[in-house]
């Protein structure tokens, strides 16, 4: 019998509610290294994800490695967007080594994680095949992950997507939290943070409205 299809989306699509963001060491003494991505788009797609974690109000636990000490302070692009909330440093590489980033995974009790940060074949690499093994889905925004070179990168999420991480980009993880335009509660914020971060997609966006008016939805 021929499928039947239905305006619905796929279950494998994330929405603001089903996932935590972990956002691990953007730290400067870690971008001081990183090669894969330059400074200035790392920091601007760090800024989106952040923008969009904390505009669909998406439970993020934001975590550092020997901040005081040696690697610096968290990105103010994304401290910025989760104002008050406490950075939990670590002395393991391997975030999902750490007992009170653990807790705080537990504390927000959702199955599907998404992660970013630095660097990719160590800090990302460590907590995502961590948490798959204890039966998470797993989720990576590439373009808002860097490492030492572009071998590294690549072939750290080559590692990952084998074993089954899915990833994704930090545009795309913006408008899959929106997905439809007539969400008119989420829409200005939604295109406000592509104006700001989105590169030639945002100013595409400001051009439109600017001599068109023009609306999505």
């Amino acid at each position: 019998m021929p499928i039947t299809a239905t305006p619905t989306p796929g279950a494998k699509l994330l929405t603001p509610t089903d996932h935590a963001l972990i956002l691990i060491d953007f730290q400067s003494q870690m971008a001081f290294a990183t090669h894969s991505i330059d400074a200035v788009s790392l920091r601007n797609n760090a800024a989106l994800v952040s923008r969009a974690a904390a505009g669909f109000k998406v439970p993020t636990i934001l975590t550092t490695v020997a901040e005081k000490s040696f690697s610096g302070p968290m990105f103010d692009e994304i401290t910025s967007a989760f104002p008050g909330q406490a950075l939990l440093d670590r002395t393991s590489m391997n975030t999902w080594e750490d007992a009170g980033v653990i807790k705080q995974v537990n504390a927000i009790g959702k199955d599907r994680l998404v992660f970013a940060g630095l660097w990719t074949s160590v800090c990302i690499v460590g907590p995502t095949l961590s948490a798959l093994d204890q039966g998470y889905e797993v989720y990576v925004i590439a373009d808002a992950c860097g490492d030492v070179s572009d071998e590294a990168h690549e072939r750290a999420m080559a590692r990952m997507i084998q074993a089954g991480v899915r990833p994704m980009t930090s545009v795309q993880y913006l408008l899959e939290l929106q997905r439809d335009w007539a969400r008119g509660d989420t829409y200005e914020m939604t295109t406000g943070i592509a104006k700001q971060f989105g590169g030639a997609y945002g100013l595409g966006i400001t051009y439109a409205k600017t001599m068109f008016g023009a609306h999505e939805g």
